[in-house]
């Protein structure tokens, strides 16, 4: 029998906030750049809540490129800013983040010699996309020199280099060979930016007791230092008085202000999609590499390996944050249309696309301003009119999170009367921390962290970093059996809850693991997992199939997949 009465951490913890009523401050949001602002506030001994209204990474910050990069285009921006800090934000993640942040060899196809030359300085000063116009090999040598220049970190990645049609085609002989050079340089990949986001969640709960993070509790209006907060399991509405309040909901930031009674117009977000493939002649043909170029539009888009399958992204489009992003029909010819403009021999159809995915960047407002021109740098908004200071974050993207959360710390700080007293530069983030860096290493650390793994050893080490040592001695320590065919077991599920705040289905199946991702949400696996789940979160039978049936819906309607209801007997 389930004991209904059972709950999780994560709602105790719920409770113990009604209870006390009070923190110093309240971070809403928990994308990335709330995280990163919640684990930079704990360290320096600040009591901060943050609160997410659905699970931690759900939104923009699951809906990225799986990139760390500097961001070359920025550069046409005149955003050199931006660039240097992202390149060194970039050089610091593949030394503290090691475990999910990897160089990317990255390829850039060129048709032409001079193509944009008059065009460049136009975009440049207008930031209007006007006609759009191909950059050949002159203006691309010209980006990627500069790009190297902020990219002088001892080595951290190689420098670019250029190839002509013959050598580029003996590398990547399904090119089109319509090609006249390619421009390979080095950026990185980030494997799994869900479950970094986590570890720095749980950085940030480990550094002070007073930090505590709620997803599934939704900010919901203000009333002079008490802001109303609602737990969106049980229902229960409670009130929360912070010195600070901390807007970071990204593309909601407005709609959140809303709710607090501030009339905002920070944002002007556009929707990039994605869809993920399971191609092996594709897969085969990138050679490993992200090939990253400029379409016929002027978008940037990039076919990228990822997983065993293909990620092939992406959009720019306007969008209006109270509605949910899709990833339309028209999308996916656009992306077949890239496809083969870049391996015009291999073919691509809609039955190998196994998920897709679609979510709103955290721009700023840009009027008139053509979206791939839009700032994607940040910026903080403090509003001192109420009760309590309401700050604002305006923009920001994955790579500079950490820089990010530091100064948008020391804005908080700064209202506090308080003082920095510890740095997030160079600090290792979670399974980072001692991680193996060479094959040799990796093998000997297996060898002495995860006895009798097997097989699982390589999956656990590339899940959690380091941290997999604590969850393959807890696995250990109990029965445990195999679940979605390999990719989860019992007792890692039961860590999960116990340690990483899983509170419905969809977080193990979305974000806690890559089973949707690379095609393994199939309908007997989530009835499987569920099963295992429902006695560790205290399911009946009701909440159960609710559960299944909403991730179901949510799969069918947001990711493109087509799986059928399992009627139960």
């Amino acid at each position: 029998m389930i004991d209904s009465t059972h709950t999780s951490p994560e709602r105790d913890a719920v409770r113990a906030l009604r209870e006390s009523g009070r923190t110093s401050v309240l971070v809403i949001g928990g994308g990335i750049n709330g995280i990163s602002t919640f684990r930079d506030l704990a360290l320096q001994g600040v009591d901060v809540v943050l609160v997410e209204r659905g699970d931690f990474a759900s939104g923009a910050s699951a809906a990225s490129s799986h990139m760390i990069h500097g961001g070359i285009r920025y550069l046409e921006n005149g955003e050199f800013r931006l660039v240097r800090e992202s390149v060194e934000e970039r050089n610091g993640l593949l030394k503290i983040a090691p475990h999910y942040v990897k160089p990317l060899q990255t390829t850039i196809p060129i048709y032409s010699t001079f193509s944009g030359i008059l065009s460049a300085p136009l975009r440049f000063l207008t930031h209007k996309s006007g006609k759009p116009k191909e950059r050949g090999a002159f203006l691309i040598k010209v980006g990627l020199t500069i790009y190297d220049t902020f990219s002088r970190d001892g080595g951290t990645v190689p420098r670019h280099r250029f190839l002509g049609r013959k050598k580029s085609l003996a590398e990547l002989p399904s090119m089109d060979p319509k090609i006249k050079y390619t421009a390979t340089y080095y950026d990185a990949s980030m494997h799994d930016p869900e479950r970094l986001a986590l570890d720095v969640l749980q950085d940030g709960r480990a550094a002070h007791p007073g930090a505590v993070a709620l997803n599934y509790v939704e900010a919901i209006g203000r009333d002079g230092e008490q802001i109303t907060l609602r737990d969106r399991e049980s229902g229960t509405e409670f009130t929360v008085t912070a010195d600070v309040v901390v807007n970071a909901s990204g593309p909601w930031t407005d709609l959140t202000n809303d709710a607090l009674g501030t009339d905002t117009h920070f944002m002007g977000g556009t929707k990039g999609s994605h869809i993920v493939l399971d191609n092996p002649e594709l897969l085969a043909a990138t050679r490993g590499r992200e090939i990253f170029f400029e379409h016929s539009d002027g978008r940037i888009v990039l076919i990228y390996p990822l997983k065993g399958r293909v990620l092939v992204g992406t959009t720019d489009i306007d969008a209006d944050p109270r509605e949910v992003p899709v990833c339309t029909e028209e999308e996916i010819d656009y992306f077949f249309d890239l496809v083969h403009h870049v391996f015009p021999s291999i073919a691509v159809t809609r039955e190998q696309i196994v998920y897709n995915f679609s979510g709103i960047r955290p721009l700023p407002r840009h009027e008139d301003t053509a979206p791939g021109f839009v700032s994607r740098d940040y910026r903080v908004e403090v509003d001192r009119q109420g009760a309590v200071p309401l700050v604002s974050l305006v923009g920001g993207k994955w790579t500079t999170f950490r820089a990010l959360g530091e100064s948008l710390s020391d804005t908080v700080l700064g209202l506090l009367g308080r003082t920095r007293t510890v740095s997030t530069a160079g600090r290792a983030i979670g399974g980072g921390r001692e991680f193996p860096r060479t094959e040799k290493a990796k093998r000997i650390w297996i060898q002495e962290n995860l006895p009798g793994a097997g097989a699982r050893a390589e999956q656990l080490l590339a899940r959690y970093g380091t941290r997999a040592a604590a969850v393959w001695a807890f696995v250990e320590q109990g029965d445990d059996a195999p679940l979605a065919g390999g990719d989860l077991s019992t007792r890692e599920l039961e860590w999960m809850v116990n340690e990483e705040m899983v509170t419905r289905l969809e977080d193990v199946i979305l974000r806690r693991t890559s089973i949707a991702f690379t095609g393994g949400a199939r309908a007997e696996v989530l009835d499987e997992v569920a099963d295992a789940l429902a006695p560790l979160l205290g399911w009946d039978r009701e909440r159960h199939d609710a559960e299944v049936e909403q991730t179901r819906v949510l799969l069918n309607e947001r990711h493109g997949l087509h799986i059928p209801s399992r009627a139960r007997g």
